[in-house]
């Protein structure tokens, strides 16, 4: 097995994929390497000399600088590299577009479709709170419900979507709130949901039913605790009334061009842009060559890496529009007192990664080569086929539950420190080494390790054989462990 890796020919570091011990001499590129210190597995090594102040190069691009010089063979990390961003910046349109492409296959998932024409990779009924008073309640109506019906009947899982907003909350807080539930209510996973309120909250149960628009009445019940007298038996009557609408629901052939995937990672590692993303990428290029959809997010993790993604705009319209998405959040951290590099967390950098550039130019290869066609903003759902952007922060919990409001029917999720997480819809997690995936296999769903002593082509065909089987049904490890999540987006005043 390789030693070490060096991402790009202009990198002047490499990535040690094992520990190096001090005094280790290591063949490369021809050369001798003498580690001068232990590098950790993950962590970087410096292949030649770099000055103080001159930058530091990984992916091909300056990931900070250097603020002592480095020589070759010493680690570089945190201690001796620094980033190089700061506020605001000005662009200009400069297209660079060299996407992948892959043959069209005329495959399928087993999925379910509805009756406004979506696809649903899962049948799942949702209890939707409109304000957090109601969720113990609503936990009550899910165990109620689960003893008469042990098999759930015609759902594939049952979820209380709850969070502690709907009330005391002003301005785009509440705007934000409402629409990101009903994005979930209006979601093609969703066979049969709920709406339960409270009464006297400020996301009040018939202004949100006036938000959803359009929707299956068969398919969508209220209930507002409050006007009832028992809550609980009437909340059990209208599960029952979906029960009854889903009962003859049944999966079938469903083109792939029709899946969205939402592209996410968190507790990154040195390897999460050695592996598990860069198969996501390969992985976003192969669906929309299918005709499909992805999603990448988490804004703060495009900061140092943005000029990429805005050379992949596919017109100047959409290129302006990345220009708004990525200084909007940068003021959004400046406004608060914050600096825009305030990343990465502990965990990453424990991991190897070392500046915020570091971190995004490894992070936003989950979203391939392919051109980006739109920029959506929070809880806005999907309106174009092929690679758009969503307005959210890189929050693991915030960030999936964005993309699964989004319409996006799952997650692909690339960790190199491991989570159990799992957001509303099902939310595959991707390891990017085989340490973590063979520790934790109750977490994990897939082992993107595998790419450094097998083929890129190989991994892939099985990705997409796995992929293809979580659309047709069978279950995460999020699913199997019960754990599925709602997270909103705040930002303003708490009454």
């Amino acid at each position: 097995m390789r030693r070490l890796m060096r991402m790009n020919p202009r990198d002047n570091v490499a990535v040690a994929l094992r520990p190096i011990e001090a005094g280790e001499q290591i063949p490369f590129d021809k050369v001798i390497v003498q580690a001068k210190q232990d590098i950790p597995q993950g962590h970087k090594i410096a292949l030649s000399d770099i000055p103080a102040g001159s930058s530091v190069t990984k992916y091909g691009s300056p990931i900070g600088h250097a603020v002592t010089a480095i020589a070759p063979g010493e680690w570089v990390h945190t201690h001796n590299v620094k980033t190089n961003l700061a506020g605001e910046e000005q662009y200009e349109y400069q297209p660079d577009l060299h996407p992948v492409t892959f043959p069209k296959r005329q495959l399928t998932f087993q999925g379910y479709r509805r009756t406004n024409g979506k696809a649903g990779i899962r049948n799942d009924l949702y209890i939707v709170p409109t304000v957090g008073c109601v969720n113990g309640i609503a936990e009550q109506m899910i165990s109620a419900f689960k003893a008469e019906h042990p098999d759930l009947g015609p759902f594939d899982n049952i979820t209380v979507l709850k969070h502690p907003y709907g009330c005391s909350q002003l301005g785009e807080d509440h705007l934000m709130t409402r629409d990101i539930l009903a994005d979930a209510v209006l979601h093609p996973n969703a066979g049969g949901v709920l709406v339960f309120g409270l009464g006297c909250e400020n996301n009040v149960v018939a202004e949100f039913r006036q938000r959803l628009g359009d929707y299956n009445e068969q398919r969508v019940k209220f209930l507002v605790a409050q006007e009832v007298e028992d809550e609980l038996e009437a909340g059990l009557e209208l599960l029952e009334e979906l029960v009854e609408a889903a009962r003859n629901d049944r999966r079938e052939p469903i083109p792939l061009s029709e899946l969205n995937v939402g592209l996410k990672c968190g507790g990154s590692d040195g390897f999460s842009g050695i592996t598990a993303n860069p198969l996501l990428g390969a992985f976003s290029d192969f669906l929309i060559s299918q005709g499909g959809s992805t999603i990448l997010t988490e804004v703060p993790e495009m900061f140092g890496a943005e000029q990429m993604l805005m050379a992949r705009a596919e017109s100047p319209e959409v290129f302006e529009q990345i220009v708004a998405l990525i200084n909007d959040f940068k003021q959004y951290f400046l406004s608060y007192g914050e600096p825009v590099y305030e990343n990465p967390s502990p965990g990453n950098k424990a991991g190897g990664i070392s500046t915020l550039e570091d971190k995004s130019l490894g992070c936003t290869q989950k979203a391939g080569t392919a051109p980006v066609v739109d920029v959506l903003k929070y809880g806005e759902k999907l309106r174009k086929k092929g690679l758009s952007l969503l307005q959210a922060p890189g929050n693991d919990l915030v960030a999936s539950s964005a993309l699964a409001a989004a319409d996006c029917q799952l997650v692909l999720f690339t960790t190199g420190r491991g989570t159990p997480f799992g957001s509303f819809v099902p939310t595959v997690k991707v390891a990017t080494n085989n340490e973590l995936f063979a520790r934790k296999q109750h977490w994990m769903d897939f082992n993107a390790g595998s790419l450094l002593d097998t083929p890129m082509e190989k991994v892939l065909e099985d990705f997409i054989t796995y992929v293809i089987e979580v659309a047709s049904g069978q279950k995460t490890r999020n699913e199997q462990n019960e754990v599925r999540e709602l997270a909103i987006f705040k930002t303003g005043v708490t009454l």
